[in-house]
């Protein structure tokens, strides 16, 4: 009788060693169809880039500010002969030739080799004194 009550009383259970899959299968099949249903109702939102092939031709009468690659600014009005401006008097020249004319759009010309930040600077500058009609000239094609 001591062999027996030694030994426990009974039979020992032993831990089970494998996943149940029949779940964890049932929660990605509800899951996959949750998605396939909602995928549809999703609406992207749509961004209407500008592209040069749609640019209107420039308009003729136009102040034109030039950025070369070492970072000089001229000014000129149309065709007349271009002006050596410094940051300081770049705003009262683009004004002068604008003749009181907000309208008068000012184009910004900039070398490919510019850094991006000197031509936001003049953008900036010229909107901080009221200048509206600020564009950027693009070379078309390649």
């Amino acid at each position: 009788m001591a062999s027996v009550m030694s030994r426990g009383g009974g039979r020992r259970r032993r831990s089970m060693g494998e996943i149940n899959m029949v779940p964890f299968i049932d929660v990605m099949l509800v899951l996959l169809i949750i998605f396939m249903v909602s995928a549809p109702l999703i609406t992207t939102g749509v961004v209407d880039l500008p592209t040069v092939g749609k640019a209107k031709q420039m308009p003729t009468a136009v102040v034109k500010i030039e950025i070369s690659a070492e970072g000089s600014l001229s000014v000129r009005k149309d065709a007349e002969e271009p002006t050596v401006v410094t940051d300081k008097t770049l705003v009262s020249t683009v004004k002068r030739l604008q003749g009181g004319n907000a309208e008068v759009p000012v184009i910004l010309f900039g070398d490919k080799n510019v850094k991006y930040d000197a031509v936001v600077q003049v953008m900036k500058k010229l909107n901080a004194e009221g200048v509206q009609r600020v564009g950027l000239a693009l070379k078309q094609g390649g």
